[in-house]
């Protein structure tokens, strides 16, 4: 079991926990392996490493403690995803603080975290949030927060098996297979992903031939897990059911950390974040 470490109330792993765990260079290498293929469990991991298990498995508990790694457990195995919350946060809150090269650096971390591909795509994100369960589940459900930080609305009673509308610049799509999947209130919400439509796909300026494999894909579900750790609350996101090479898996890797980063900051702080 990896070890618990104390949470700082800003919400991230830690500053000085995300910095000493890029310093040591064989956790960048698992990093760097986790960039080429995530998801692996640590059997992958140590066969694609000279490293020893025990040796592999330390790491990842550092790693997994400063939240640079998500485990997700898929029956019996562990898998481990790269997630590039504490990068944002730390870009977010403290970017002033730092001089250009290490802004630099924090740059293209940030750029390599958010645009890992896998053979099996699945986004997971984990960050932490100074809010309730409470607060944080009308953020995800209620139509006039989503609009704020999401600038879509979605509009469901949200009990398993109903369906979801989503509402995004007078675009609105309607599907009986936009449906809720479960509806824990204040621990777990899960959903299909919407629907792509002709109208989608001109608001958003999607590539037609992005949009054709689109609409070919089976559909993705995103569920959303939450913990309430006291003063603040965990939350983390998977975002799964694509086909390797999925061009939706590549639409919403790139969209989520900005949704997300937006969710914390419309919480802690009452605004969102500036577009761009």
């Amino acid at each position: 079991m990896c070890p618990t470490r104390k949470r700082s109330q800003s919400g991230v792993g830690g500053m000085d926990e995300v910095f000493k765990a890029l310093a040591d260079p064989s956790r960048r290498q698992l990093l760097d392996s986790l960039n080429q293929r995530s998801g692996q469990n640590l059997r992958e991991l140590c066969a694609g490493l000279d490293m020893a298990r025990q040796s592999v498995t330390k790491h990842l508990a550092i790693l997994e403690a400063a939240n640079l790694v998500v485990v997700v457990r898929r029956g019996r195995e562990r898998l481990h995803f790269l997630n590039a919350a504490p990068i944002n946060d730390i870009a977010d809150r403290w970017i002033n603080h730092y001089h250009h090269e290490r802004v630099m650096a924090l740059s293209d971390l940030k750029g390599a975290l958010e645009s890992r591909r896998m053979s099996e795509p699945t986004f997971v994100y984990k960050t932490y949030i100074k809010t309730t369960p409470e607060q944080l589940w009308q953020a995800l459900t209620d139509p006039a927060f989503t609009g704020r930080y999401w600038g879509l609305s979605l509009e469901s009673d949200w009990r398993a098996g109903s369906t979801i509308a989503w509402n995004q610049g007078g675009v609105l799509i309607e599907d009986p297979a936009q449906v809720v999947l479960e509806s824990d209130p204040f621990v777990r919400l899960s959903y299909t992903w919407h629907t792509f439509t002709p109208e989608l796909k001109g608001l958003h300026g999607i590539a037609d031939d992005v949009f054709d494999r689109a609409m070919a894909e089976p559909r993705s579900k995103v569920t959303f897990e939450i913990e309430d750790l006291g003063e603040i609350v965990k939350l983390t996101v998977v975002h799964d059911g694509f086909e390797e090479g999925s061009a939706v898996y590549a639409l919403v890797s790139d969209g989520w950390p900005r949704v997300l980063s937006g969710l914390k900051s419309l919480l802690e702080t009452g605004e969102v974040l500036p577009s761009g």
